[in-house]
């Protein structure tokens, strides 16, 4: 195997089931938690999930993407401390830039969402964050280095740890509350964090003194990332907030059923995501045509792993959300088989930002994802405000619709990518695998001859 193929097999395989192993136990919990909670206390869980989602998401988009671009291209050691040094202290800067906001918000947030439980977990969360400083710190590292080992297992600790006890305390406790729960993923960060530390161990070089123009570098980069992260992740979270604030907790559980279905979609895009970016900023010096091929062929594979899952879900939804929710949820099917469409334009949107932030022009990716993020919070209000819960889907989904047009028109003038060809991709791509298939079968025929 060539060193360009083991490497696209390898992280791969490791980012495919770092996603898959997040998803799966995100929806292990949601099993769980639909059961043993209330309503009012699952709306309230999963609002908070939202929350610190929204928080980790921007911190990844101000460190992530700028240190691995920088550590990608340096070739000097000496260069390379300097990065890795700036790097750690902008981790610590804007961990405490989120401490501070969430301690001083979380009554207001409270008191706006009409939640008692609120302000107690986002202030227990404080703690969680400042211990997921190493984990984030040591992950992004060996990424920059292509090694996705250790973001797989580390990430499959703080997921499988909560997943294993919520399941614990449904078996053999009498009951789940929230506090319990926002309290064990401190453990959860801790444990992370120190398997993190042993696959990142190689890449883990620093200095002692810092250099005060990389840290400024490294923000100024990140900025626009962390801008594109807070409003993508406002794309995935407004309409909960939305449902939570105009409707209530009640109607934000039974649309999370459909939610945590929905997200599974999201497992080979955010997979190719991560393997596509530092290959990105690679390729950069190869041309135009290099990005456009990276990114038909990257959609097109992604397709055709999400295709004959789309038309499951639109099927079987019923039956998936009797499984995933029980019958307290069976309101959702038809809220799935509408959000399960968010998938055919989510691939276009997150390849879209890859590549414009691996050529170095993250802005532009910013003020196309908080357009959008804008758009959706209208369309939103609009549409749940006369259609209720359902009205979140019509939104989100016209939000989708429109900016896939403006992304596609600006990717046909700067690379000349046709959003047409990437089911060309998808189909060679079935065409591939079939082939790989026959030919393990017919080795295995000669094998027994």
């Amino acid at each position: 195997m060539t060193d360009d193929r083991k490497y696209w097999f390898t992280s791969g395989f490791f980012t495919l089931m770092q996603r898959f192993g997040v998803q799966l136990f995100g929806l292990g919990m949601g099993f769980i938690l639909f059961r043993a909670l209330t309503k009012a206390d699952v709306g309230d869980w999963f609002t908070f999930l939202a929350a610190v989602s929204i928080l980790e998401v921007g911190r990844m988009g101000l460190q992530q993407n700028a240190l691995i671009k920088y550590l990608t291209d340096c070739e000097e050691e000496q260069e390379y401390k300097k990065i890795a040094t700036a790097s750690l202290i902008l981790n610590f800067l804007v961990t405490l830039a989120i401490v501070v906001i969430l301690w001083s918000a979380a009554p207001y947030v409270g008191a706006a969402l009409n939640s008692e439980v609120m302000p107690m977990m986002l202030r227990t969360y404080c703690i969680t964050t400042v211990l997921l400083v190493p984990f984030m710190q040591f992950n992004y590292m060996a990424q920059a280095n292509l090694d996705f080992e250790g973001i797989f297992w580390s990430d499959f600790t703080r997921q499988g740890l909560l997943f294993f006890y919520i399941l614990f305390m449904f078996l053999f406790a009498t009951e789940i509350t929230l506090a319990e729960l926002v309290q064990f993923q401190i453990l959860t960060a801790v444990a992370a964090s120190a398997i993190a530390w042993f696959f990142a161990r190689p890449y883990l070089r620093f200095q002692r003194e810092i250099d005060w123009k990389w840290v400024k570098e490294l923000f100024d980069y990140g900025k626009f990332t962390l801008g594109t992260n807070l409003s993508t992740m406002l794309y995935k979270s407004i309409d909960k907030f939305m449902i939570r604030g105009i409707i209530g907790p009640v109607a934000t559980a039974s649309y999370e059923a459909a939610i945590k279905v929905t997200n599974m979609a999201d497992i080979p895009t955010n997979s190719m995501a991560a393997i596509l970016f530092p290959q990105s900023a690679k390729r950069l010096k190869e041309g135009k045509e290099a990005i456009k091929d990276l990114y038909e062929k990257a959609v097109g594979a992604i397709f055709s792993l999400m295709i004959p899952g789309i038309i499951f879900v639109l099927l079987f939804a019923e039956y998936i959300i009797l499984f995933v929710a029980g019958d307290g949820y069976a309101d959702s099917a038809n809220l799935l088989r509408l959000t399960i469409l968010y998938g055919l334009f989510i691939p276009y949107a997150v390849q879209f930002g890859t590549v414009l932030d691996s050529i170095g022009k993250p802005q532009i990716n910013f003020w196309f994802t908080c357009g959008g993020a804008v758009l959706n919070v209208i369309l939103n209000y609009v549409f749940i405000t006369s259609f209720g819960v359902f009205g979140a889907v019509y939104g989100t989904l016209l939000t989708y619709a429109l900016a896939f047009v403006a992304m596609q028109m600006m990717l046909y003038k700067m690379f000349d990518i046709k959003a047409w060809r990437v089911f060309g991709y998808s189909f060679s791509f079935y065409g591939q695998m079939w082939g790989m298939v026959r030919e393990k079968f017919d080795n295995r025929n000669r094998l027994k001859v």
